[in-house]
């Protein structure tokens, strides 16, 4: 043994990395807070005094979506472990909103970005995802994603992102880039300031397990109500008390349904959980862009079907507060899907039903 004191050193370019931190947080501080709407409810249901509900509009950042957040967590997140360094290539396994943010964040740090997705992807959300300068790599099967991930990444020796895995990681629940502490904050002077209910979909796990962890560290008494769309693992791992789940056919929900859990997904911060059939949530959807005269996505109208029956659970209580959910991507990226009758139609998805049930529920408060 050597009786002189070894040293190693791993060379690092630190002055690089502390600029990349440096422009992602000043992207962040161009950016005012999302909007937090008041939905227009009935006045017969008590005006202020009774039930009320908001949306927290993450359309308006700068890509689109809900997932600008967690792509602006998972960068400073391998940034500041060293992951991440000048040329590195980023590669994601995402064929949809988390794409195209991280695309957007790879660009501003000059670096080539690489999203694995399905053959199937529409040529729509190729193009927002080049349109943010990245590239996509095609896989036949879309349960390769993560595998082929994993391999691009060692062979160009760049780093994976694995939002699946790092979104509960990346995101500080106390406070930092933290969508809770933000709704809290816009609901201080509301008449409801502590809201009955937040709901949201389960996507990578990160959101729910971000807001249920604020909840608990601020000890509100709100509850945390996760939605799930048909053929998604979350719900009846949630109800089976498993994390094994595997589901054989794919979501027809973007951005929220998963074929297995992720491990990102947090059950136990969640109070209450519900799935959403898919004809409801595009029912939702559609109702909803009528109201605010603007499209709002699919994930949104499983969000607002869940708060729908929130609220008439509480009407029919007799309790007055407030519930909470998210506008979490525009309708605009799906007008030939979700918004085109011809798609649903090739899906066997029949919308009369639930779009009658929301025309009662604003009319009467009657929920089904």
């Amino acid at each position: 043994m050597s009786d002189r004191t070894q040293v190693a050193v791993r060379s690092q370019d630190r002055g690089w990395a502390d600029n990349a931190v440096r422009l992602i947080e000043a992207d962040a501080r161009r950016s005012a807070d999302t909007h937090l709407l008041r939905y227009p409810l009935p006045s017969a249901w008590g005006g202020d005094a009774g039930a009320a509900l908001y949306l927290k509009d993450e359309t308006t950042h700068i890509t689109g979506s809900l997932k600008h957040r967690l792509a602006r967590s998972l960068f400073l997140y391998a940034l500041c472990n060293g992951w991440i360094g000048e040329g590195t290539t980023i590669v994601e396994a995402s064929s949809g909103s988390t794409a195209i943010s991280e695309a957007y964040f790879a660009s501003l740090l000059g670096l080539p970005f690489i999203a694995v997705v399905p053959a199937s992807t529409s040529s729509s959300k190729v193009a927002l995802i080049e349109s943010q300068g990245g590239r996509c790599h095609f896989v036949e099967n879309s349960s390769q994603v993560y595998a082929e991930a994993e391999r691009l990444a060692r062979e160009t020796g760049g780093h994976y992102l694995d939002q699946f895995t790092n979104a509960e990681r990346a995101t500080d629940w106390r406070g930092n880039n933290n969508i809770a502490e933000s709704i809290f904050a816009q609901m201080h002077d509301e008449q409801h300031p502590i809201p009955e209910w937040i709901v949201v979909g389960a996507g990578t796990g990160g959101t729910s397990a971000t807001i249920g962890r604020y909840i608990r560290y601020r000890r509100h008494a709100t509850g945390l109500c996760v939605v799930d769309p048909e053929n998604s693992a979350f719900f009846p791992s949630y109800a089976q008390g498993r994390d094994d789940i595997v589901m054989t056919a794919s979501s027809r929900i973007e951005g929220i349904g998963r074929p297995r859990v992720e491990p990102s997904f947090l059950p136990g911060v969640v109070d209450r959980m519900v799935s959403v059939p898919d004809a409801a949530s595009i029912a939702a959807a559609r109702h909803v862009s009528a109201v605010l005269g603007r499209r709002v996505g699919p994930s949104t109208g499983t969000n607002l079907w869940g708060a729908f029956g929130l609220l008439a659970e509480m009407v029919a209580a007799g309790r007055s507060g407030s519930v909470v959910t998210l506008l979490a991507d525009s309708g605009d990226r799906y007008a030939d899907t979700y918004f085109d009758d011809q798609w649903v139609g090739g899906q066997g998805l029949d919308l009369a039903e639930p779009a009658a049930a929301l025309v009662e529920f604003e009319r009467d408060c009657a929920w089904a």
